[in-house]
C-alpha cells in the first residue's frame, strides 16, 4: 500500500460533510439577497423622504424608460459566451441598491465636511467640489465593488473584456436608474412648487432630456472602464508580469487604472455640468461621444474576435469527431446560432432550445480555452477543464448537433464548402 493516503487507489470514505458545509452556499446567497433588499428599501425610503410619494412614483416611471434598452444592449454584447443571468441580476441589484446607498450616504458626509472645513464660506463651492472631486471616486468605487465580487467569486464566468464591459454596464445601469429616480422626483417637486408656465421652464423636462434622452449611457460609460480593467486581468495568462510581488502589483494595477480612469471621466462630466451650457455641450460632443464610440467599437470588435476564434479553433475538434464538419462555422455565426435555437424550439420545444444555447456556450468556452493553449499560455487546469467541456458537449450533442448543422446548411446553400464532405 502506498505510504501517502493521497496515492491510495481506493481512498477511505470521507467523513460526512457538516451541516454548515452542506448549506453554506444557500446561507451566503440568502444573506446577500437580504443585504440588497435592505439596501433597496433604505434607498427608496430616503428618496421618498426627499421627493414625496408622488415624486417617487413619477421618478420611477420616467427613470425606468432607458433601463430595458440598456440591459438588452449589454446582454447582446455578451451574447457569444453569455454570462449567467444571475450574475447580471446581482450586478443590476448591486448598482441600484447597495452602490447607490453607499454613494448617497458617503457623498452627503463628504459634502458636509467640505462645507464645514474646506469651503466654509461657500456652500455652492462645497457642492461643486463634492460633485467634481469626491462623488466620482465614491460612486465608481461603489459600482466597481460589484465587478470585484463577481471577479473573485464567479471567476469562471468572467472570461474577458466583453464580459467585463457587460457586467460594468449593467451595474451602472442599476445605479443610474436609482439616481435618476431621485433627480427626476426632486425636479417634479420643484415644478409643483413653482408651477412653470411653459414646458421649456420645467425642471422635470430639462432633467429628463439631459439624463434620459441626451446621456443615458453616462454612468455605464464611466464604469465600463473599470470593467475593461477587470476584463484584461481575466484574460491575462497566469504567469503574466513575471513572478512574485511584481506580478501581483501589475495584476492589481490593471483594474485600479481602469477605476481611476473611470473616476476621471466621471469628474470631467460632472465638472462640465457646473459650467456654462456651451462648455457642457462641448464636453458632450467632443469628449463623451468619441469615448462612447470608441468603447462601442471595442465591444463589437471583441465580440467578432471571439467568433473568429471559434471558427478557427473548433475544426480541430471536428476532425477528431467531436463536431460535425459544418458545426464550427455555424457556431461562429450569431445568425446561425439563432437559427439553430429556433429550429430546436420548433421541433422539440423550449427545453431543447435551452439545450442548444448551452451547447453553443460550452463550444465557445472550449474554443477560447484551446486558443489560449495554442498561444502557449494554457490555463493551469487546462486538461480537466477541456475534459469537462467535452463532457457537457457530448451529453447535449444528440439534440444540438442536428440543429447546429441544419443552420449551417441553410445559410450556405447552394455553396456548401467542399471540406464539409457529404453535407
Amino acid at each position: 500500500m502506498p505510504a501517502s493516503p493521497a496515492d491510495w487507489r481506493y481512498p477511505a470514505p470521507a467523513a460526512p460533510p457538516s451541516w454548515w458545509h452542506r448549506h453554506s452556499r444557500t446561507l451566503y446567497a440568502l444573506a446577500l439577497v437580504a443585504l440588497l433588499v435592505l439596501s433597496g428599501l433604505t434607498i427608496f425610503g430616503l428618496v421618498r423622504e426627499q421627493t414625496g410619494t408622488l415624486g417617487l412614483l413619477v421618478g420611477l416611471g420616467l427613470a425606468v424608460l432607458p433601463v430595458p434598452l440598456l440591459i438588452a444592449a449589454f446582454r447582446w454584447m455578451d451574447g457569444v459566451e453569455p454570462t449567467p443571468w444571475r450574475d447580471h441580476a446581482f450586478a443590476f441589484a448591486w448598482g441600484a441598491c447597495a452602490a447607490t446607498l453607499v454613494a448617497l450616504l458617503a457623498n452627503s458626509v463628504a459634502t458636509d465636511w467640505l462645507a464645514a472645513s474646506v469651503a466654509a464660506d461657500s456652500a455652492r463651492q462645497a457642492d461643486t467640489l463634492g460633485s467634481t472631486v469626491v462623488a466620482p471616486v465614491i460612486e465608481e468605487c461603489a459600482k466597481g465593488a460589484a465587478l470585484f465580487l463577481l471577479f473573485v467569486f464567479r471567476r469562471r464566468h468572467f472570461s474577458g473584456v466583453v464580459s467585463g464591459l457587460a457586467v460594468a454596464g449593467i451595474t451602472a445601469t442599476g445605479f443610474a436608474f436609482t439616481e435618476n429616480v431621485l433627480y427626476l422626483g426632486t425636479a417634479f417637486g420643484e415644478d409643483r412648487l413653482l408651477a412653470p408656465s411653459a414646458l421649456h421652464e420645467s425642471a422635470t423636462a430639462t432633467t429628463f432630456f439631459v439624463r434620459i434622452i441626451l446621456a443615458p449611457f453616462a454612468h455605464p460609460l464611466f464604469t465600463a472602464l473599470t470593467g475593461i480593467g477587470f476584463g484584461i486581468l481575466a484574460s491575462l495568462p497566469p504567469n503574466q508580469g513575471g513572478s512574485g510581488g511584481g506580478r501581483r502589483v501589475l495584476r492589481a494595477g490593471i483594474p485600479l487604472l481602469g477605476l481611476l480612469t473611470a473616476a476621471l471621466l466621471h469628474s470631467i462630466w460632472n465638472g462640465s455640468a457646473t459650467l456654462t451650457d456651451v462648455t457642457f455641450i462641448g464636453v458632450y460632443a467632443l469628449f463623451m461621444i468619441p469615448v462612447f464610440a470608441a468603447l462601442t467599437w471595442l465591444a463589437v470588435w471583441s465580440r467578432q474576435s471571439t467568433l473568429r476564434t471559434v471558427r478557427e479553433t473548433l475544426p480541430a475538434y471536428a476532425a477528431a469527431g467531436w463536431f460535425a464538419p459544418p458545426e464550427p462555422w455555424s457556431l461562429s455565426s450569431m445568425r446561425a446560432r439563432s437559427m439553430a435555437r429556433a429550429h430546436a424550439r420548433r421541433t422539440h420545444g423550449a427545453a431543447a432550445a435551452r439545450t442548444v444555447a448551452e451547447y453553443q456556450h460550452y463550444a465557445t468556452s472550449l474554443a477560447l480555452l484551446r486558443a489560449r493553449a495554442n498561444q502557449g499560455t494554457p490555463a493551469p487546469d487546462f486538461p480537466a477543464r477541456e475534459q469537462e467541456l467535452l463532457h457537457h458537449l457530448w451529453h447535449r450533442r444528440a439534440l444540438s448537433a442536428p440543429a447546429t448543422t441544419n443552420a449551417a446548411l441553410a445559410m450556405t446553400r447552394p455553396h456548401i464548402p467542399p471540406q464539409w464532405g457529404g453535407y
